[in-house]
């Protein structure tokens, strides 16, 4: 089971939900993911973010989990949200769950729009986190990782899937409207990936920079501004 919590505005019918993916090894209740459903919200757009399997409140161990099992959680939440709410029309991904859900998205009928923030081109982007591990993952089938301060059992059919998706091809495919959100001084993932994404990608598409943003867009008033835009642009197609 997945743990999540679904933002709806205060006194009206959300005219649209969004789905928001979280960062690597983060959770649904990591501040920029609170900020920005909060934010969503009270401009009329409801927002489910939630758990990947094995983290926060979720069920599972995170060790069997891999880059396509986040992509199936992804669209197991959207089969919730559209049984039990309405379907969802957005779909927002931070860093890694931003490569989460360009590969999802193609596969949500539902999702007219998708925003990427702080996000890797490809979810091979992360290996680099296992090097010092890798050797030993494969050797054994499994080892400690620290990753963000935390420790985690790494079982090798995760750095095998890394492998698989570590091509942007897929996002020429998304033939959904994409917004890209990236910082020119993030220290974790290089504003770089952000130009192989937008030159992946096919029309419509647009950028926009986060000037001074951390990673994590750890100010508030970082978060509440990629909210305002997202409310902005997605009133295009949503």
């Amino acid at each position: 089971m997945l743990a999540g919590m679904l933002e709806l505005p205060a006194s009206e019918k959300p005219r649209a939900i969004a789905l928001f993916a979280h960062c690597f090894t983060c959770g649904k209740d990591i501040v920029a993911a609170s900020r920005i459903g909060r934010a969503l919200a009270k401009h009329g757009i409801g927002v489910l973010r939630f758990d990947f399997t094995g983290l926060g409140s979720s069920d599972g161990d995170f060790g069997h989990t891999s880059f396509s099992s986040n992509i199936e959680d992804l669209l197991s939440a959207a089969e919730f949200l559209e049984k039990h709410y309405q379907a969802p029309r957005m779909i927002i991904g931070h860093s890694l769950g931003g490569a989460a859900v360009l590969a999802a998205a193609q596969r949500m009928a539902s999702v007219e729009a998708v925003a990427t923030i702080g996000a890797p081109s490809t979810a091979d982007h992360v290996h680099h986190l296992f090097d010092g591990k890798a050797s030993e993952i494969r050797e054994l089938g499994e080892a400690e990782v620290t990753l963000a301060g935390r420790k985690f059992n790494v079982k090798s059919q995760m750095l095998d899937d890394l492998v698989q998706w570590n091509t942007p091809d897929h996002i020429g495919n998304l033939r959904k409207a994409l917004i890209i959100f990236h910082s020119p001084v993030d220290q974790v993932v290089d504003i770089s990936e952000a130009a192989a994404i937008y030159q992946a990608a096919k029309h419509p598409k647009s950028f926009i920079s986060l000037d001074d943003a951390d990673h994590l867009l750890s100010k508030a008033v970082d978060a509440e501004y990629v909210a305002d835009m997202l409310v902005a642009w997605s009133s295009r197609y949503l």
